[in-house]
């Protein structure tokens, strides 16, 4: 009887870990090719986004929230930038203990209708460059723009540039998680607007990468069976419901760029799934995204003074951009019955 107790016990525990790598294995892997026919995506320069990340992270710095007056410029250099796009540029102020910051919104497409929303902060943690967390964020979504600026869209796409995601100090949370972040204020706003987002994408840091082994560190030691060891990949990151919107998008960075494009859906308590301005959007009701370098995980200047623009691997960052404007321009295409997103 023992015996068999044992076996049964051992079986149950065989199927219970065959069903583990293979809800792994879809989260990660799916899907399993990339689109047959990629997207005429255009060219995403280096030296461009180079050039956006040096004037964040060193003209324009320091930037947290205790220098208004340069997170102004910083807005004042977007806003130019996605001007020049052709975008229909507007700003979103809001006081904080007696400051004025301010969101900057580059709308493309038509006004009615659903929207997809693209967004990165701009403000940075301490007096430090942050040049991957997160100018490199926010020169994508300039560089977007002037990609985005050229396509025909039949669905409205705003570029949403974010101020006061970062704490105030070192050991409290993101403003993005109360009523002072930006991204809390603008999917707020759409919230009470009646908007409807057909999907946001959050750009959490996009310019660190390494081809180094053990190079890429985890939240979690199981991760290694399914994930590189080195950090020279982008992540999508989404919650377990979001499964099939994080594999359409998946699918469609995957179509356009030869950098390899890892996802992970996972509860929103599982560390890092929830850390940027996505979550302000989950806060209202709306799809949302996150994609990034993984941050923390693989870049160990995060918050620090070395968190510099030299450090940034530039070439691999327009990749990253080319195949996220595939996925917007795929994901703002009209969609109907079971392709929805």
């Amino acid at each position: 009887m023992l015996f068999r107790q044992t076996i049964r016990t051992l079986l149950f525990l065989s199927i219970g870990l065959v069903l583990l790598f293979a809800v792994i294995g879809f989260s990660v892997m799916q899907p399993l090719f990339p689109a047959s026919h990629p997207q005429d995506v255009g060219t995403v320069g280096p030296a461009r986004l180079e050039r956006h990340v040096r004037m964040i992270s060193e003209t324009l710095s320091p930037r947290d929230w205790r220098h208004p007056g340069n997170l102004d410029k910083v807005a004042d250099y977007i806003k130019t930038e996605m001007g020049r796009a052709g975008g229909m540029v507007s700003e979103q102020p809001y006081a904080m203990d007696g400051n004025t910051y301010r969101n900057v919104i580059g709308a493309f497409g038509p006004e009615a209708g659903e929207r997809v929303v693209i967004g990165a902060h701009y403000d940075a943690f301490g007096p430090y460059p942050a040049a991957d967390d997160d100018a490199s964020g926010v020169a994508g979504l300039i560089e977007l723009a002037h990609q985005i600026g050229k396509a025909s869209l039949s669905t409205r796409v705003d570029l949403v540039a974010f101020t006061l995601e970062e704490p105030r100090a070192a050991g409290e949370r993101g403003l993005f998680r109360g009523p002072y972040g930006g991204s809390a204020v603008h999917a707020k706003a759409l919230k009470e607007k009646g908007v409807a987002v057909r999907m946001m994408l959050s750009l959490e840091m996009l310019g660190f990468y390494s081809d180094e082994d053990k190079s890429q560190g985890y939240p979690s030691p199981m991760m290694r069976l399914a994930y590189p060891s080195p950090g020279n990949y982008i992540l999508i990151v989404g919650r377990l419901q979001d499964g099939w919107r994080t594999r359409s998008v998946k699918k469609l960075m995957q179509g356009a760029s030869s950098l390899p494009i890892y996802s992970i859906n996972a509860p929103a308590s599982l560390e890092g799934i929830d850390w940027s301005d996505h979550a302000s959007y989950w806060a209202q009701g709306y799809p949302a995204l996150m994609i990034t370098d993984t941050a923390l995980n693989r870049n160990h200047n995060y918050h620090t003074e070395k968190d510099t623009a030299e450090r940034l691997d530039y070439g691999r960052m327009a990749k990253a951009v080319q195949a996220v404007y595939a996925a917007v321009v795929g994901t703002a295409a009209p969609q109907s019955g079971a392709g929805r997103l």
